[in-house]
């Protein structure tokens, strides 16, 4: 097994001897200097918000559409409401979404790289909460269209779950499995 994009191609066999071939990082990435795990990390983000601006930026502009048809001036005032708020989502997800790269450009040759990620990062995580409440907010718009309203709300929670399990749930309970890890 071979992990790509590092210096060196990754075997188990690099693991530490006390490790035991358990999942813990090998010691070339334990050893990683600092500039390179730094370097590291800001491209990881990179990649992270390419495929997260493309998610909200292609909502974003079917929620714009949305308004000019003419079956829009039809719905209901709670859809409308719905409408509102789910296009100020969208705007709010794209900018934090688009912000570290604004940031990184504006900071660029600065030293600041660490401060960086740490705010591209957490404008990461609040971009993925925007988005999630984006897509939320334009499902309940779509099925009060196509099913009664409680089957629609229902649909909508549903799915904001499972959002909720895979996008925050899941990586909080890894994060503890790899600190247990770590203690043990």
């Amino acid at each position: 097994m071979t992990v790509t994009g590092a210096s060196k191609p990754y075997t188990p066999q690099q693991h530490c001897p006390s490790c035991r071939g358990a999942d813990h990082p090998p010691l070339e990435e334990q050893r990683e200097p600092a500039r390179e795990r730094v370097n590291r990390r800001w491209n990881e983000i990179l990649q992270e918000t390419r495929v997260a601006q493309t998610g909200v930026q292609i909502l974003f502009g079917f929620l714009l559409s949305v308004a000019f048809t003419p079956y829009f001036h039809e719905l209901r005032t709670f859809d409308h409401v719905v409408y509102v708020i789910t296009v100020v989502l969208g705007a709010s997800g794209t900018g934090a979404l688009i912000a570290p790269v604004s940031i990184h450009r504006f900071l660029s040759g600065q030293r600041m790289k660490d401060d960086i990620i740490s705010i591209a990062g957490r404008l990461m995580v609040c971009g993925m909460v925007l988005l999630a409440l984006t897509i939320g907010g334009t499902l309940l718009l779509l099925l009060h269209v196509v099913v009664p309203s409680l089957l629609a709300e229902l649909l909508v929670g549903g799915v904001m779950l499972w959002f909720a399990v895979c996008w925050y749930v899941l990586p909080i309970l890894l994060r503890r499995r790899s600190a247990h890890r770590t203690e043990a």
